[in-house]
């Protein structure tokens, strides 16, 4: 096992209530990281656990780590204590299964995530690189002598994964799609949905414009909500959209009633919401998180999230209408520079959601299983490598752009 000894500047100290640490403290810890998102503010760390979406009987038990060093919060995360590894979208199943067969537990295993949110971003909240390195100590001892399996951190920032490399945990990568808004032939910002259309490939464009006249001729609107514009109704309707779709999947959703009304109580700038309407009546929606906007120089969001969605009906092209093509628009309108499109997906490059490399580290306790996925995540890594590559060669701009 790497050295995990934390250094005696810093002191240690444990919660499992995100109530009990002072949340001023560490949201001003969160918004001095590079790679801030509204994922890991306190009022949302908070919210998942109140509304009982992310707490012990759903399979993730949190433990908050601060470090102290002269009565101020130097670093911060949270890690939880899983017995599954549902709603993490980086996915370890087989080794599990391989744990399993060997007649080894791989659960309980700890993961520095954000629940249900494979949104890149910063997870070691750290006063400077000396307290993110110590945080890593921190995680790895505490993992050791809890009898976990692994540790597990997951769609971490590069500085996160700097330590967590530096400490001698291995880094697996995927690959996410983004849309950026920039011309890549004349160098700047789009001005309008047209504009950025007439910058992708003929029949890129083409198949774009047959989408959305689909849905237009389907009688359907949208109506666009931020922050506080978004009733309690709106938002009632919203996890009804939500719910639907994971349950026409099998599965029960996630996130509660109660966290999203949190969410309008507590964090509703963070918010904005496309709702599709016909006849008068709402039949989708989509939700999409945007970036804290009070450190932009415009003081508009540098980046928005494209989160969750859900129809009551069913409309040829409705997905891509609400789930792209309406951010994206938003976005170009607001001066938003990125729309992230979320896990997986190759059907994004079509609408110039481009691909990116998204990053988590892990380190496993038993030294013969760590070698084998050691040994796994190089050969996979040159894999996705290839993929990447391949990738890249699809531009869905045209030629010279």
């Amino acid at each position: 096992m790497p050295d995990s000894t934390i250094p005696p500047a810093y002191a240690l100290r444990l919660f499992h209530q995100a109530g009990a640490i002072d949340a001023q403290a560490w949201d001003a810890l969160l918004h001095a990281q590079p790679h801030a998102t509204p994922f890991m503010r306190h009022a949302y760390l908070l919210a998942l656990e109140a509304s009982g979406s992310a707490v012990a009987h759903t399979g993730w038990q949190p433990v908050y780590f601060t470090l102290w060093r002269a009565g101020a919060l130097h670093a911060a995360c949270v890690l939880y204590v899983k017995a599954h590894s549902y709603g993490e979208y980086v996915f370890d199943w087989a080794w599990a299964d391989a744990y399993a067969r060997h007649g080894l537990d791989y659960y309980p295993k700890a993961v520095v995530a954000v629940p249900f949110t494979p949104v890149p971003g910063t997870r070691l909240l750290a006063a400077d690189a000396t307290a993110r390195a110590a945080l890593v100590q921190a995680l790895l001892q505490w993992s050791a002598e809890a009898g976990m399996s692994s540790l597990h951190l997951l769609f971490a920032a590069s500085e996160d994964l700097a330590a967590a490399r530096q400490a001698g945990l291995m880094l697996r990568h995927t690959v996410q799609f983004h849309w950026q808004n920039w011309h890549p032939a004349e160098h700047r910002p789009f001005t309008d949905f047209d504009d950025f259309l007439g910058a992708l490939s003929q029949d890129k464009r083409k198949k774009i414009r047959q989408e959305r006249q689909r849905v237009a001729r389907a009688g359907v609107t949208f109506k666009v909500l931020q922050g506080t514009e978004i009733t309690q109704a709106d938002w009632a309707f919203f996890h009804r959209c939500y719910e639907r779709t994971y349950l026409e999947h099998g599965n029960p959703p996630y996130l509660t009633p109660d966290f999203f009304a949190r969410m309008a109580r507590h964090m509703p700038q963070a918010w904005v919401m496309f709702v599709a309407q016909r006849a008068g009546r709402p039949i989708a929606c989509s939700l999409v998180g945007l970036q804290d906007a009070a450190g932009m120089p415009d003081g508009n969001p540098g980046i928005a999230y494209g989160r969750y969605w859900g129809a009551l009906e069913r409309v040829d092209c409705l997905h891509f209408e609400a789930c792209y093509y309406q951010p994206i628009a938003w976005c170009i309108a607001q001066g938003t520079a990125r729309f992230e499109g979320g896990a997986q997906g190759t059907h994004k490059m079509a609408r110039a959601l481009l691909p990116v490399q998204a990053s988590s580290a892990h380190w496993l306790a038993h030294p013969q299983f760590a070698q084998a996925v050691d040994d796994f995540l190089a050969r996979e890594g040159r894999q996705m490598d290839i993929y990447l590559q391949e990738l890249e060669t699809h531009s869905p701009f045209r030629q010279g752009s």
